[in-house]
């Protein structure tokens, strides 16, 4: 039986099924809804049609990351037990919780020298984040050490592609990423920005369309461009989506006719209240393994 944990922050945005089969344990993030704090448990607290439903109406939630003294105590069920822990972080490039997770690690240590406690950076999130989770879960359960899990999450990270569009920028303007003159213009000529996570962990404007059609062929040429492979790409393709299944299903159905070699039917998941609470409804996110992210 194996002496170690993998664990990552809910922000991986797979399903509590996805989680519970490949055996990996996770941290809640918390948003404020209209006052109220929820915890980010995969939409169990709140339905995430619920949840989409409340920002189309208006709501604006804020997200508050994992702290020393959460991670502390979450870490701890695990130490008490005698296992190691390798724990892969929310990207640095989007949130603080990766130096919260050291400072739990550095403390807890003092209390449990015997114990290995590693982390991670991601460098990604949401089922981007997932996809490595799951590649790092079949190497664990292929008996690799938690060394070896580390070193390969260390070098692999950054070959995890995370391509966005949005078809909604309220949530862009009310989070001050564009103006709101630029908000009511791109709405009235359906202006749809893609995006990329760059090799910092940041999320990176590349360019926009005009169209839903075109943003959806433009996001699977990316996978064209970049896959491991190419048209020849064997490994997983995840997507997650926020309030718009439609347009991510249209989007994996466009992966699945031009990638013959996949491994398995791509998978769509939901975008979790906290990333979601950033993006809000309308963002489709498609993610797969491919050549080194390098800007």
């Amino acid at each position: 039986m194996s002496d170690y944990i993998l664990s990552c922050c809910s922000t991986a945005d797979l399903s509590q099924e996805h989680f519970d089969k490949i055996g990996v344990h996770y941290v809640c993030f918390h948003f404020n809804m209209d006052g109220k704090e929820y915890p980010d448990d995969l939409g169990k607290s709140m339905p995430f049609a619920e949840f989409y439903k409340r920002i189309a109406d208006g709501a604006e939630p804020t997200t508050s990351q994992v702290n020393v003294g959460q991670f502390k105590e979450y870490f701890s069920e695990f130490l008490k037990d005698g296992k190691d822990i390798l724990h892969v972080s929310l990207s640095t490039g989007l949130s603080g919780v990766y130096n919260s997770a050291c400072i739990a690690r550095d403390e807890l240590l003092e209390e449990y020298p015997d114990r290995k406690i590693y982390i991670v950076d991601s460098l990604g999130a949401s089922s981007g984040y997932g996809l490595l989770m799951d590649t790092l879960a079949e190497l664990k359960n292929s008996g690799k050490s938690i060394e070896e899990v580390r070193d390969f999450a260390e070098e692999r990270k950054l070959n995890v592609h995370h391509w966005f569009f949005s078809t909604d920028l309220t949530s862009y303007y009310r989070g001050g990423r564009i103006t709101k003159t630029a908000q009511i213009f791109g709405t009235m000529l359906n202006i749809c920005p893609l995006l990329n996570m760059d090799n910092n962990g940041k999320l990176i404007p590349r360019t926009k369309y005009r169209g839903k059609k075109k943003v959806i062929e433009e996001i699977v040429n990316r996978m064209v461009e970049h896959a491991e492979g190419g048209l020849d790409y064997s490994g997983k393709c995840y997507i997650s989506e926020s309030a718009c299944y439609d347009d991510a299903r249209a989007v994996a159905d466009l992966v699945e006719s031009k990638f013959k070699k996949l491994n398995g039917k791509v998978e769509i998941n939901s975008v979790g209240t906290v990333i979601g609470s950033h993006t809000g409804p309308g963002t489709v996110a498609l993610f797969f393994f491919g050549d080194k992210r390098v800007d």
